[in-house]
């Protein structure tokens, strides 16, 4: 028996919406991540995104557990000598919670062309409201 190995024209996309409210935010983007990669499916192909679409509504009200609201730390560097930035989680939650959901679920995708292809089908909103009601999402599990 040869194995069997999904062919990019042959995968069928899905369309799922995921409400983040009271979620904690490593499980949510495990979940969410495997969703994108095509984990969940019996095709699931290593090399070729057997992956479907994701929306994540309601992401300001993720929960961080513990004290990560006020110790965790995003920091990023231009380059130059003495300009690293440190931006608390507790103010990127109040200014950019999609940015918050939307990398931790980046981190969890492969780093390549591959993993960037993945990121495209996910969608994250602030609200409940959200533009993609024509393509019928249906709930993902969880809560």
């Amino acid at each position: 028996m040869k194995t069997f190995s999904a062919k990019p024209h042959e995968v069928e996309r899905q369309w799922y919406v995921v409400d983040a409210t009271d979620r904690p935010l490593g499980r949510l983007a495990t979940e969410v991540a495997t969703v994108l990669r095509g984990k969940h499916k019996p095709i699931y192909t290593p090399h070729v995104d057997t992956g479907d679409h994701v929306i994540v509504i309601n992401c300001e009200r993720v929960r961080l557990t513990g004290n990560k609201i006020n110790q965790k730390v995003k920091y990023r560097h231009s380059g130059y000598v003495g300009n690293l930035k440190e931006v608390p989680y507790a103010k990127l939650m109040a200014e950019r919670p999609q940015y918050v959901v939307s990398e931790a679920i980046r981190g969890m995708l492969p780093k390549n062309t591959l993993g960037r292809q993945m990121l495209k089908k996910l969608r994250v909103y602030r609200g409940a409201e959200h533009p993609h009601v024509a393509q019928h999402p249906k709930p993902l599990g969880g809560k």
